[in-house]
């Protein structure tokens, strides 16, 4: 039995940072996201009852070391659930660099949770299907849906994305591939670190749930100044409790505080852009679908032979079919 899913990453405007359960994957607030249109994940799963253990691989390589213990812990997860014993294939690859804060697990263990669950034949509702995701990675509870999408903070349980309706509302991201490689520190250990160490991060804790409730008053008024000031602000403090770790966590280069920059002087010049960034280097901007020629276009003028990816909003995981 063979599954091929497809899933998108996804990339949050109200962050997820540290956990509050890590076994369970539970956040420590929720989020709110963007799915992006572009840089699938696709992966097919296949059962093999000849096997005495899973197989993964990324893009024709296969995974080792902790990577493919991630996996396959996961796989183990979803044949309990399925009463099966019956060991896993999986082939995935991405199109968007993995491990530098560009939402790629996201994406990966979204399609992933998809094609073994439905590999493994079970039929979980789109809620069910995002738990479920949530236990790979946090933020792939999120890429299950399309659009604009909050991922809930609760016990097990209580803890799934939802989609959110957002009329007259339409949003585009200019993503800055500043440093494609991966990332010194990832992000769970990079999290553990911010949790036992940052003493801001019960501020940040504190300050999510009402950065949430504003972000979706501004998203029912379709107020792309409001979601834009709400998510660079909640970046900037997402990151400012990491800075306080010990040592502290940080992802930003030089190339960052100049994206940053360029990102303030458009605003200045009236083409309304926003920024935010994840775990790692690279600049998402947050803009109008009309201002992405006009970001995109300063942000080539600032920075030589830089990678720029521009989205709008996505769909959520599907199947695509019964084999690669």
């Amino acid at each position: 039995m063979s599954v091929t899913a497809v899933a998108h990453p996804n990339i949050a405007l109200i962050k997820y940072w540290g956990k509050a359960d890590e076994r369970l994957s539970l956040p420590a607030t929720g989020s709110l996201s963007l799915t992006l249109d572009i840089a699938p994940t696709r992966t097919t799963v296949t059962l093999d009852p000849s096997a005495d253990q899973h197989v993964a691989s990324w893009s024709g390589e296969p995974m080792t070391g902790s990577e493919l213990e991630r996996v396959s812990a996961f796989l183990d997860l979803v044949a309990e659930r399925a009463g099966s014993r019956t060991r896993a294939v999986v082939e995935t690859a991405n199109e968007i660099p993995t491990g530098a804060g560009l939402a790629s697990s996201a994406a990966g263990f979204a399609a992933l949770a998809a094609a073994a669950s439905a590999a493994y034949g079970l039929a979980l509702s789109p809620r069910d299907l995002s738990r479920l995701a949530r236990r790979g990675s946090g933020s792939a509870a999120r890429s299950v849906f399309g659009g604009l999408v909050q991922w809930h903070a609760g016990d097990d349980e209580g803890s799934f994305a939802e989609p959110i309706d957002a009329p007259g509302l339409d949003l585009a991201l200019v993503v800055a591939v500043l440093a494609p490689g991966r990332k010194a520190i990832g992000s769970r250990e990079a999290m553990r670190r911010t949790v036992a160490t940052s003493p801001f991060f019960g501020a940040w804790v504190a300050s999510v749930p009402g950065e949430l409730d504003a972000m979706r008053a501004a998203i029912a008024r379709a107020d792309l100044t409001a979601v834009g000031e709400l998510t660079e602000a909640n970046a900037m403090r997402m990151h400012a409790t990491m800075l306080g770790a010990v040592p502290p966590v940080r992802y930003w280069n030089a190339d960052t505080v100049a994206a940053l920059d360029v990102v303030a002087q458009c605003r200045r010049d009236g083409v309304e852009a926003y920024a935010t960034i994840d775990a790692g280097p690279n600049v998402k901007v947050l803009c109008r679908p009309e201002a992405t020629t006009a970001v995109a276009d300063r942000l080539r003028a600032a920075f030589a032979d830089v990678d720029l990816l521009v989205s709008g909003s996505g769909p959520g995981v599907r199947i695509v079919g019964p084999a690669a």
